[in-house]
């Protein structure tokens, strides 16, 4: 067993093997690298600690901008000025790095044989179950292909040491509907496992707000349940309303049903709580379906400030020059996505070559030549896009059918303005349950 580690400062107190910061008994959300930050400032209190030093502990196997590190150190300075605590606990050392400022004490370790008391409900994981849990976050929280398999393996390893955890099967959920969103798995496949997973969450503990969102997020993205999902997600920002991905996810629903400016807030709130690339390009995409796409350009760049390796982020810029008319700032954003993504140098040159030809239109039908494998999704996007919207209302029925997770934004994402003027929309609208949840009156959470 890992050895006690227990920092007392401000009236806080950061159990590192457990992965809390309490105050007065109630926990503090705090995402995992912005722990992360704060053991690595707490253990070394009164020093200087460098910038240098804080990448290679905070994010030893990741390339970040230092950037990144402000972002985490404001993000504390606001848990910190919103428990009360009459002082900064940080001081920031001009271009050179942070000092954490509060005495700090170091408690010593319980006895042998003493038992630690914890509030009704509540049980400690098992040694080792959190450190497996904060990895899988992290991992999900990259939102890259890469990262789910790792995301998978860390949250299967924690329901091993510990299989009555319920967060441990909540984040297992979360990380399946990421390999059906990005892809890796089939839909039916991916959403079975999450389905099962985010059940037995809920089956050890009701109250557990990781196991609703991963249960809303299911409803949401698989099952197309709009009032179920919201349901779900509204529990677990009741039970804790500090829970980035419940404001994340009920942000993304809440865009899905077209309360665009509700899901924005709802999305901020996370950005509030975690200023993540990933956080950062979902308010990108609330900017993409209203129409707003400088302030796409603008998220999406952000969110590559604080990850450059984000090939999602590198595809929304590139989305919104396309909807802007700007093919040719398109095509190059095309391009750093292609070579980012690592495809090879001869595919790049045919694309370069067919789009000095013959433009966007030629550029199209290119792809649709090579790409007839793709998911039917994309595939009637680009047949919508070259005009044969027989094609595309066929290829978008196959997406129908196969539950593309995608299909949630089939209401509001302007992707899919070539094929909204057609009668058979209105179908395609129904049978996702959005033509008459899109138009229901809301009240959202506060």
């Amino acid at each position: 067993m890992a050895a006690e580690e227990v920092y007392e400062f401000a009236g806080f107190v950061l159990d590192v093997a457990e992965r809390r910061l309490s105050r007065c008994g109630v926990a503090v959300a705090l995402p995992p690298k912005v722990f992360d930050l704060l053991v690595a400032l707490a253990r070394r209190a009164g020093t200087l600690v460098s910038k240098r030093e804080l990448l290679d502990l905070v994010w030893p196997d990741t390339s970040v901008e230092e950037g990144i590190i402000s972002v985490h150190v404001a993000s504390l300075r606001k848990i910190f000025g919103s428990s009360g605590v009459g002082i900064d606990c940080i001081e920031t050392v001009p271009r050179s790095g942070y000092r954490f400022t509060a005495p700090v004490t170091r408690r010593p370790p319980r006895p042998s044989g003493v038992l630690s008391i914890f509030p009704p409900g509540i049980l400690p994981a098992r040694a080792g179950v959190s450190e497996f849990i904060g990895a899988g976050r992290t991992h999900l929280l990259t939102a890259s292909r890469a990262a789910v398999p790792k995301a998978i393996e860390a949250f299967r390893s924690a329901i091993e040491l510990d299989p009555g955890y319920a967060s441990a099967h909540a984040g297992l959920a979360l990380a399946c509907c990421a390999q059906a969103e990005l892809r890796i798995v089939a839909a039916a496949e991916a959403y079975a496992e999450a389905r099962a997973a985010s059940l037995r969450a809920l089956a050890m503990d009701t109250a557990n707000a990781d196991a609703q969102v991963a249960l809303g997020t299911v409803l949401f993205l698989s099952d197309w349940n709009w009032r179920g999902a919201r349901k779900s997600l509204e529990r677990a920002l009741q039970a804790d309303p500090d829970h980035s991905e419940g404001w994340l996810l009920y942000g993304r629903l809440l865009d899905a049903l077209g309360h665009l400016d509700q899901g924005l807030a709802a999305k901020q709130k996370a950005l509030e709580r975690n200023p993540s690339a990933t956080v950062h390009l979902q308010i990108a995409l609330s900017m993409w379906h209203q129409r707003r796409y400088d302030d796409m350009i603008e998220w999406a760049n952000r969110s590559l400030a604080l990850d450059p390796r984000h090939l999602l982020a590198r595809e929304f810029v590139a989305g919104a020059y396309l909807k802007k008319g700007e093919f040719d700032r398109h095509m190059a954003e095309s391009i750093a996505h292609a070579e980012a993504a690592g495809a090879p140098a001869a595919l790049i040159r045919e694309m370069q070559d067919t789009y000095a030809a013959g433009g966007r239109a030629a550029l199209v039908r290119w792809a649709l030549q090579r790409n007839v494998g793709a998911p039917p999704m994309q595939l009637a996007l680009m047949h919508g896009e070259a005009g044969d919207l027989d094609e595309a209302f066929h290829q978008l029925s196959l997406a129908l059918a196969a539950r593309d997770p995608a299909l949630v934004n089939l209401a509001v994402g302007p992707q899919w303005d070539p094929l909204r003027d057609d009668a058979r929309f209105a179908n395609a609208l129904r049978t996702v349950g959005l033509m008459s949840q899109a138009a229901a009156p809301t009240e959202t959470m506060g």
